[in-house]
């Protein structure tokens, strides 16, 4: 027999008298145990007897009773039941038979088992239901089972003793992984008997069984978990529990075994005293219960009373009879034996020291004995701490482990002080854990102290207590300790999608003890819960939230930035203004932190948001008399333009190239020289003494000091300036390259430069110490070219990657500056308004927005009408209309009207700063194509310095072996200069060349810019992509799957046609409208809801008639009456006269003037004595449902609902007065832009697939309005992901369009999740691709984008590797025999143009259009056709078996499909291929009923 609980949702009760209904006939069934109905949470919790009844059956019975009943959680919860022993004395008047039965009887006991010899019952009971004292009472003459024979408690050597007794048994349990193995292997071993607690923790790998060692082994309870296919070990030897029932009737009972001396000791003792402990663990009233019924049966007690608010009890006992250790124990011992007691701090003091103090003399041996664990505190010194959110996280995690009874971490004295059990945790191991978590800790000297919790001696009194009655003293204290501390933290919470996940967290975590306030932020995907840090933690709460479903982490930082305020105040003269200011702040209530620097002017300030605003802090501050200001934050969004960037090279490059023109000058006139030179003496090579002789002639080649010509001096002087000052940052980044051992472009930059100038510096001090004749050649020329086109190309980088981001950078500009508040009076008086900082918004400000003014913050309309333009957050191009109710979005631009909004989300909570958040970590994002870039110019420095010394070795091997290729190739070459020189000067110049060329800045600059420009272009379109995986994935999709829902459709069902079945003279049509659409104006459904809103827009009214008794049959219909519509009629036809009056007067027709004018006069006349008000009884609903009210449906009729049926429509029949008067089609109708996305994307060559939880017959009906041959329908939104699943495994990349309301598993499942929304609804989270506007147009937009951006990618990386592919080799001098040879500067050249030419590649993308409408639907003009059914696939569930046709013949199928192509013609006639399946629409009031299926059978 097992006891389990369930949670039923029941709607529809509207009082107390429906609870108790509920809870009278739930209750009197078979096999109920408990019942508990709540109004406000509208849910039933039930316990009950899972062999007898079942949660359909529950859900049954309520849904009998006419309330509408939900599963809101399907998972039964086992109830762990308590054991006790109950006596049968000899004497009884009952026999054991008739105990078992009596007891049985009741709710609340489980089982009753008897002993073998009839004395001992032992009962299984709930305890929350039923306690043993009343068990007890139930069965005359049986007592709590006390017949332990007089041992000395403690020796457990007796079977009788061990018998009453529970022992605890921990174990060690290997091989869980998540929480439904903690589940089994609780739900497995709790059903065992003898077994009375479990607990399982996945954390500790341990399960910690309380059992009763006379009903089951430890040995037994091993084998069990092992059976459930874990491995288990035992941690610590069972071990019996303090306080056993025998200990708590000894309390009860101290005649038991005593004397009667004794007791008249007791008799003569009258004094009593107050204790107050503090009881962790109480959850509800019924905890309170037991602790009161349970303690207060103790003799020694004389009155208790438990507080489930304060969590503490105070007792009033007689110290002579009972220990302040023994209640404590007592207290504990209390079912569900899951209280902790503790003393308040003041009482733990003297406890411990009167212990100290005397020697134990107890009078219960058992409870000093020496295995009963003392309480150790040790201080453990903390380093590395900042703030609080430290503190929090260690507290957070030190408390959950094991052993672990308190812990207190101190931020100014930097320690924790840990109360702790020796036998199961040590310091050592709470030390390493804090120092796991990334903080130093040590033990200090005066490590540990014990504090032993052993009892204090009868004898002893508490003296210091009495000179303060501590009654006094300690509630307050307690209610001090309670509301001392209210914290605050941020969770940041995943996998929300739409409002009602929010609602669901916040809903469940009030409930929680000790969180006093929550509130989430959908778009922000962030929690901020406020809790009490005594009562729960943080990490307990992210578990909460983990436990929903839903992802969550604690935010170490976050939750400062809405509370600071930076401010500049002006007047302030000396330290005392300052002294002044503070105190009053600090007084001020919300204020936290105060600091006012007098030499800056300014003022930092923390408040609390939920209590004070930063407006209510500056005015505090000018009521002082100082002026106040905000210190202006940077709005713009100068982080993206580059612009220092941009500054710094331009520097570097005018640097370089004031000092590079002078060397170029000097190298073009040597270069001229020399060529001259060369013709002259064409026909006879030089001789040194005749080139001596030359040099001494020329200007440039006079020498200053042998071996030091002009020209080498001047080019020494020009190239030092350049290499230090242009070469600066360049030598700052590659030292740091080398220090973090990477290698990068600037290693190869610094290493080209340095070369050249150590080389040429280096041949010219040994010519100067040969005092050498001719003068040597240097490569001084060659650093500050390189600079020059270094710094040239990446100033232009920079330049290009400034205009990347413009798109961000316009969205930031987007951001109001200033915002108007207003305050109301009575009915929306303005009574003030205000210019204020946007900053200073708080929520809840009413804020006024003039015409052409922007919206500062999110809100919602309150006041006025107006035309919004939202262009450039949804690049919706036509303005939105506003009325009241409607929502806005900072950033848009009020155009017309002027309106009143209240702020809903202000600061960094708007939608526009989360767009701009997502498309910044978008920019940051890498996409994988990137990190193969990455990967490659890792490797490609290291590569390119081993091409470059191969090529000066090889050219200095290749001069030796063979003089005269490298004579016959170098320029300028003469005889003058010795053969060793040329060869080493023509190698360096090689290797340097190789290294100037190389450059894998392109490679990295190919992905990142375009990436940017894409998402940038995209959030400018309405298109938000998560970053450069999903923009590279979406071109790789080749299966696009829709949901239908509120994705192909809107989502909403609407009236598609009224057909009136009654001549207009019986009813007139409006008459029939405006009753039909009062009798739905109460019904909750959405067909219901569709009605009223057609019937209200045909009669151009928002009022209409009154509705009484009205009923709802589920699966049927409505009936009820109608009343007082005849004011609305009045209404209509006086508005029709006067348009009828209007016409007569332009076009004079005699004859009709007096009919018309006529009726109008005279009803006018005495409007309030004709209008009696008439009742009608109306029904709407199925066929079912009328023919069970006696009407009948002709056969025309049904075949015009079969008709409607046929297109997926939900046909409702009405009657008014008993007279079938009228047909009414709802639909969901299919979004007008549908049809040319589906067609466009299947141009595109993607294959298009239709998901839906619907009917087949809905399905394919939509699906051949929309162009989709391919449907599965009937697919819960729990096997949308396996569908998803299914796809993929076949090989196909999927993209899943859906609105992120009941399908973001699947939109997370798939390659490219693409959430479809509307501005502000759009969840972030849900996917990797987010469309603000509902246009589907935008689907096929991305995937276009996406396909561009990717294809650009791969231009860049063709132009960052075609310098370096054909460069390199050229500048190694491969290419020599064809006379190709290339100086290092034009490799420098070469180098900078392949970056920028990267970049300007992506900024083409910029030109990057939307397929607009228009044209998209001029191509496909006359190819967009309905499909007709038999061309239309449906699969249904998740099976993969389609179910285009019966299981017929060939001749039969072939048959059938020309048969239904024919039908498709004829839109009266009915497709055989649609009645395959006839399951009803899912907005369908025809619900599980049988009678549709035989209405549209064939």
């Amino acid at each position: 027999m097992e006891a389990k609980s369930i949670v039923i949702g029941v709607e529809g009760m509207t009082c107390d008298s429906c609870v108790q209904t509920i809870e009278q006939h739930v209750g009197k069934m078979n096999g109920i145990h408990n019942i508990k109905v709540s109004l406000e949470d509208k849910n039933a919790v039930i316990i009950y007897d899972s062999k007898l009844q079942t949660p359909a059956t529950l859900q049954e019975a309520i849904y009998d009773m006419g309330f509408d009943a939900t599963l809101a959680d399907s998972n039964q919860q086992p109830v762990l039941p308590d054991t006790i022993f109950v006596t049968i004395p000899t004497q009884s008047a009952l026999t054991s038979k008739q105990i078992c039965n009596t007891l049985l009887k009741n709710k609340g006991i489980l089982d009753v088992k008897m002993s073998s010899d009839q004395k001992t019952a032992v009962v299984t009971f709930i305890s929350s239901i039923i306690n043993g004292k009343q068990i007890i009472q139930m069965v005359p003459g049986v007592d709590l089972n006390i017949s332990a024979p007089e041992v000395t408690p403690g020796t457990c050597e007796d079977s009788s003793w061990s018998q009453a007794s529970s022992v605890v048994l921990r174990l060690k349990v290997e091989g869980m992984t998540c929480h439904s193995c903690t589940s089994t292997i609780e739900g497995r071993i709790g059903k065992l008997q003898g077994i009375q607690r479990i607990k399982v923790s996945l954390d500790n790998q341990e399960a910690v069984v309380v059992y009763q060692p006379h009903l089951i082994t430890a040995e037994e309870i091993k084998h069990q978990i092992e059976a459930a296919g874990f491995t288990a070990s035992f941690k610590k030897q069972p071990r019996p529990l303090k306080l056993s029932a025998i200990d708590l009737e000894r309390l009860r009972n101290p005649q038991t075994k005593g004397s009667e001396t004794a007791l008249k000791e007791i008799s003569n003792v009258n004094d009593t005293k107050t204790i107050v402990f503090r009881i962790d663990g109480m959850r509800c009233s019924s905890c309170v219960l037991n602790i009161q019924s349970t303690i207060s049966a103790l003799p020694s007690v004389t009155s208790i009373v438990v507080s489930l608010e304060k969590k503490s009890v105070i007792i009033n006992y007689n110290p002579n009879l009972i220990s302040i250790d023994i209640l404590r124990k007592a207290i504990e011992a209390v079912s569900p034996e899951t209280f902790k007691v503790s003393l308040p701090d003041e009482y733990e003091n003297v406890a411990f020291f009167s212990m100290l103090a005397s020697p134990l003399k107890s009078s219960h041996p058992a409870l000093t004995d020496a295995s009963q664990p003392l309480t150790q505190v040790v201080v453990i010194n903390i380093e590395g701490m900042t703030c609080n959110s430290c503190v929090q996280s260690i507290e957070g995690v030190i408390s959950q482990k094991a052993g672990v009874k308190s812990i207190h971490v101190s931020l100014s004295n930097r320690n924790g002080t840990i109360e702790y059990d020796p036998l199961q945790t040590s310091p050592e191991d709470l030390r390493s854990s804090i120092e796991d978590m990334g903080f130093d800790a040590f033990l200090s000297a005066k490590a540990e102290r014990s504090v032993a919790i052993a009892q204090p001696s009868h004898e002893v009194q508490l003296e210091s207590h009495k000179t303060e009655p501590p009654s006094k003293v300690s509630p307050a204290y307690l209610a001090r300790q309670e509301t001392k501390t209210i914290s605050k933290c941020y969770v940041q919470v995943t996998g929300m999608t739409c409002a009602s996940c929010v609602a669901n967290i916040e809903r469940n975590l009030r409930r929680e003890d000790g969180i006093h306030s929550i509130l989430v932020a959908l778009m922000a995907g962030k929690a901020e819960v406020r809790y009490n840090p005594a009562v729960i933690h943080p990490s307990a709460i992210a578990e909460l939230i983990r436990e929903l479903g839903f992802g969550a982490t604690v935010m170490e930082s976050c939750g400062e930035g809405d509370g600071i305020l930076e401010l500049v105040v002006r007047g302030m003269t000396c330290a005392s203004c300052v002294h002044k200011i503070e105190s009053t702040l600090m007084k001020t209530n919300g204020v936290l932190y105060c600091s006012v620097a007098l030499a800056t002017n300014k003022a930092h300030i923390k408040f609390d948001p939920e209590i004070i605003g930063p407006r209510d802090v500056i005015q505090v501050i000018q009521n002082l008399g100082f002026a106040t200001s905000l210190v202006k934050k940077d709005r713009s969004a100068s982080h993206l333009d580059h612009k220092q960037e941009i500054r710094q090279w331009k520097r570097s490059f005018v640097v370089s190239l004031i000092f590079c023109i002078p060397v170029m000058g000097l190298m073009i006139y040597m270069m001229v020289m020399d060529s001259q030179l060369a013709d002259a003496h064409a026909h006879h090579n030089m001789s040194s003494e005749e080139m001596e002789a030359l040099h001494s002639s020329m200007v440039l080649e006079y020498q200053l000091l042998p071996g030091l010509s002009v020209m080498n001096f001047l080019s020494f002087l020009l190239c030092v300036p350049v290499q230090v000052f242009g070469g600066w940052h360049f030598y700052i980044q590659a030292y740091k390259a080398l220090k973090h051992k990477t290698a990068n472009m600037d290693v190869l930059i610094v290493l080209a430069t340095t070369i050249a100038f150590a080389y040429s510096f280096v041949i010219l001090l040994v010519a100067m110490a040969e005092k050498a004749k001719v003068n040597p050649v240097t490569f001084f020329d060659t650093p500050p070219m390189l600079f020059v086109f270094i710094s040239l190309g990446r100033w232009l980088e920079h330049v290009a990657k400034g205009k990347t981001s413009e798109a961000l950078a316009r969205l930031i500009s987007l951001q109001a500056t200033e915002a108007t508040i207003v305050t109301l009076g009575p009915d929306n008086v303005l009574l003030s308004e205000e210019q204020v900082d946007v900053e200073l918004v708080q929520r809840g400000d009413i804020v006024k927005v003039i015409p052409g003014g922007k919206f500062p913050v999110d809100g919602r309309v309150i006041e006025g009408h107006s035309m919004v333009d939202e262009s450039l957050i949804t690049g919706e191009a036509m303005p939105v209309t506003k009325k009241p109710g409607h929502t806005v979005i900072a950033g848009s631009i009020n155009q017309n009207g002027s309106l009143l909004i209240s702020a809903t989300h202000v600061g960094a909570d708007t939608t526009l700063s989360q767009i701009v958040k997502l498309v910044e970590e978008a920019q940051t994002s890498k996409a994988p194509i990137q990190q193969f870039a990455d990967k490659l110019s890792g490797y490609f420095v290291p590569s390119i310095v081993a091409v470059s010394v191969v090529t000066l070795f090889a050219w200095i091997i290749i001069g030796f072996v063979d003089f005269e290729i490298v004579e016959k190739y170098f320029l300028g070459y003469n005889k003058s200069i010795s053969a060793a020189e040329v060869i080493i000067r023509f190698a360096f110049q090689a290797s340097i060349t190789v290294l100037c060329i190389a450059c894998p800045c392109s490679l990295g600059l190919a992905t990142p810019t375009a990436v940017m420009v894409g998402t940038g272009v995209g959030a400018q379109n309405g298109i938000l992509i998560k970053g450069g995986e999903p923009l590279e994935m979406a071109h790789k999709v080749k299966v696009v799957v829709f949901d239908k829902t509120g994705t192909i459709t809107h989502g909403t069902p609407e009236v598609m046609q009224v057909k009136f079945l009654v001549e207009g003279n019986q009813l007139p049509h409006h008459k029939m409208l405006a009753i039909l659409g009062t009798a739905e104006s109460n019904s909750e459904h959405p067909l219901g809801v569709a009605i009223t809103k057609y019937c209200k827009k045909e009669l151009d009214s928002e009022t209409l008639g009154t509705c009484t008794d009205f009923q709802v049959v589920p699966g049927c219909g409505i009936s009820c009456k109608v009343t007082n519509i005849e004011a609305l009629l009045y209404r209509k036809d006086k508005m029709v006269e006067e348009n009828n009056i209007k016409n007569v007067t332009l076009v004079k027709i005699e004859e009709n003037t007096d009919e018309s004018m006529q009726p109008a006069l005279i009803i006018d006349a005495d409007l309030p004595t004709t209008l009696t008000s008439q009742k009608y009884s109306v029904l709407i609903g199925n066929r079912e449902w009328m023919s069970r009210n006696g009407l009948l449906v002709t056969s025309e009729v049904d075949k015009a609902m079969m008709e409607h049926e046929r297109r997926g429509r939900t046909a409702v029949l009405a009657a008014v007065d008993g007279v079938l008067c009228g047909l009414i089609a709802i639909a969901d109708t299919v979004k007008p832009e549908a049809e040319l996305a589906v067609h466009t994307l299947k141009t595109m060559g993607l294959e298009v697939v239709l998901m839906t939880g619907d009917n087949s017959k809905t399905a394919r009906s939509i699906a051949s309005q929309v162009g989709i041959t391919k449907v599965f329908a009937e697919v819960l939104p729990s096997h949308k992901v396996a569908k998803v699943k299914q796809l993929q495994d076949e090989g196909k990349r999927v993209a899943m369009v859906g609105d992120g309301i009941n399908d973001s598993p699947a939109l997370a499942m798939a390659n490219v999740g693409i959430a479809i929304g509307t501005g502000t609804d759009v969840a972030i989270e849900a996917a990797d691709v987010v469309l603000i506007k509902d246009d589907l147009m935008d689907v096929v937009a991305s995937i276009d984008l996406s396909r561009k951006t990717v294809k650009r990618i791969r231009i860049n990386f063709v132009f960052a590797l075609i310098y370096n592919l054909i460069g390199v080799p050229i500048a190694a001098g491969v290419f020599l025999p064809i006379g190709l040879v290339l100086q290092p500067w034009m490799g420098s050249a070469a180098m900078a143009a392949s970056s920028v030419s990267v970049v300007l590649s992506s900024l083409l993308l910029k030109m990057y259009q939307k397929p607009s409408a228009e044209k998209l639907e001029f191509r496909a003009r006359g190819q967009m056709r309905h499909k007709s059914p038999s061309e239309i696939s449906v699969h249904v569930g998740i099976d993969e078996t389609g179910t285009g046709s019966p299981k017929l013949s060939l001749m039969d199928r072939i048959i059938n499909y020309s048969r239904a192509s024919i039908n498709s013609l004829f839109s009266d006639k009915r497709s055989v291929n649609s009645i395959v399946l006839n399951e009803p629409d899912k907005h369908s009031l025809l619900v599980g009923d049988l009678g549709e299926d035989d209405d549209t059978a064939l």
